[in-house]
């Protein structure tokens, strides 16, 4: 195990997390040489309370653990990481864009965010830093758009007449007309809202507030027409808000497997996974999980070789530049600049900021609407390729000691001991790729980041996952949700959309977009 894994009553002082929610690179997944983000607010520098410990351990106890427990660890030293990452840059003049939306590559991070959610005490956090007992299990539940309601915290909801608040607070763009939505911020531009690394970018901020908005409308829905809605849908001693929560959640976890799955996982892993089959014999055919090889016993738990490798594949999606509507762009995500250099705020789309003016999204530009798709942008191929603006991440993502995040991920990957991506492929029984196939500077074994996102890129020209890390995301997204009591997968498996969409008893982010009308171009802001 590497000597700068551990608990943070090793760091030095300086280096020490204000946070106890997260630990910093130097615990789990860089050493020293990762350092530490300028920015004070969680983000992709620091990881998640519980990661530290996973190196040390291959029981299946805590927040993290290991899909495949038996494997070695491969674990390359610097300068084989340094080779690799040199491949990973994106060549000029390739037609690299795949056919999947570029908005999916942000809804992602928003699935990202919702399953890795910390909503725990500072006093659990400092009592439990390694998350073997006070946890909340990886679901897919929307607590990063909830927070911990409008109970504990009511500043997230509008103040109501009735007897208790439904809706949530949405702030403005800055400017003087101020007619357009943004997050809901304090005076000094921090974001008001449940998981605060949603406010990132602007990509994941305009998809937290179209959530927010999302489920505002289906309040009002449900109350329409002398709530008929409501009282169709509600369950025993259900109040609007928990009718309205459920029937949000459960339409986001719609999204996420026949949506968002579907288009990255290959057909006949998805299949494998997720059957159709009765429950019983003298049943209807219903959703049903088939895993191979994710098990634990009593708490479900997330993998590292998901969160640390065949989960990453959306950083190979991320494009050089975006144009988020008629007015704005191309601009790159971020810049090696701060986010909050002054001189450069209308230079790039980083987040933790007051929307500017002319900034709402427009969504036809992300996702297929229906209708001209001529604006529409597409996310690059998942290939072994990271755009420029990943190569020099800003300060307050990176800390400025190792900027490229090609480095960071094979860096993070060798210091929890991840194994090699052929080792994994021999475990579920495939052939692996051969030296000339993964093009790596050296022969042998190859990082499991590498090798799912290569695999990917020789699978199907990159349009979707390769065998293995189909395998790996299929099983861990279907497994948390059919883990979860409250999923409409474990309550109602014979469960379907009940919202209005382009497809009756379907849904999808494109329909999720257009009963909510926010950043539709032929409609207004919503107020």
């Amino acid at each position: 195990m590497p000597a700068e894994v551990g608990g943070s009553a090793h760091l030095p002082p300086e280096e020490r997390v204000g946070d106890p929610g997260q630990m910093t690179v130097d615990m789990a997944g860089g050493g020293t040489a990762l350092g530490l983000p300028s920015s004070v607010i969680r983000n992709h520098a620091r990881v998640t309370r519980g990661l530290g410990y996973v190196p040390e351990s291959r029981l299946p106890l805590g927040l993290f653990g290991r899909m495949f427990r038996q494997l070695d660890p491969y674990i390359p030293d610097d300068e084989c990481i340094d080779a690799i990452a040199q491949r990973m840059h994106e060549p000029s003049g390739d037609a690299l864009d795949g056919k999947i939306p570029a908005g999916y590559t942000y809804l992602g991070q928003f699935i990202d965010h919702d399953v890795t959610f910390d909503p725990s005490s500072n006093l659990q956090r400092r009592n439990d830093p390694d998350a073997l007992v006070n946890f909340r299990t990886p679901r897919f539940d929307l607590d990063s758009l909830y927070g911990r309601g409008p109970a504990d915290q009511p500043y997230l909801y509008e103040k109501s007449r009735a007897a208790d608040p439904h809706l949530f607070v949405s702030g403005t763009t800055k400017g003087d007309a101020r007619t357009e939505l943004d997050l809901p911020r304090d005076p000094r531009g921090v974001a008001l809202i449940g998981d605060p690394r949603n406010d990132e970018n602007v990509f994941v901020s305009q998809l937290q507030l179209t959530f927010m908005l999302f489920h505002n409308k289906v309040c009002d829905w449900l109350t329409a027409g002398g709530a008929a809605e409501y009282e169709r849908h509600r369950r025993a001693d259900e109040g609007l808000f928990d009718c309205a929560q459920r029937l949000v959640r459960w339409h986001y976890q719609w999204i996420v497997v026949h949506d968002f799955l579907k288009r990255i996982v290959d057909a006949a892993t998805y299949k494998d996974v997720l059957r159709l089959e009765p429950l019983i014999p003298q049943g209807d055919p219903v959703e049903q999980v088939r895993l191979r090889f994710f098990a634990w016993q009593h708490r479900i738990f997330m993998p590292v070789e998901f969160a640390v490798a065949a989960y990453r594949f959306g950083h190979s999606m991320v494009r050089p530049s975006y144009t988020l509507n008629s007015r704005v762009g191309p601009l790159p995500i971020f810049t090696p600049k701060s986010v909050h250099d002054r001189c450069n705020e209308l230079g790039h789309f980083g987040g933790f900021r007051r929307l500017p003016a002319n900034w709402q999204i427009d969504w036809g530009r992300f996702f297929d609407l229906g209708g001209d798709t001529t604006h529409l942008q597409h996310a690059r191929k998942i290939d072994r390729h990271l755009a420029p603006p990943l190569r020099d991440l800003p300060p307050d993502q990176a800390g400025g000691a190792m900027a490229d995040l090609a480095r960071r991920n094979l860096t993070r990957g060798a210091r929890l001991g991840l194994p090699s991506g052929q080792q994994v492929a021999l475990a579920i029984g495939i052939e692996p790729l051969d030296d000339e196939d993964l093009d790596l500077p050296a022969k042998g074994p190859a990082p499991l980041w590498y090798y799912v996102l290569r695999e990917a890129e020789l699978h199907d020209g990159g349009r979707t996952l390769g065998t293995v890390g189909s395998r790996i995301v299929a099983e861990v997204f279907l497994g948390m949700l059919s883990a979860d009591p409250s999923s409409y997968l474990c309550a109602a498996p014979g469960w379907r959309p009940v919202l209005d969409a382009a497809r009756g008893g379907e849904f999808t982010m494109a329909d999720l977009i257009r009963f909510t009308g926010f950043g539709v171009p032929s409609q207004p802001s919503l107020r």
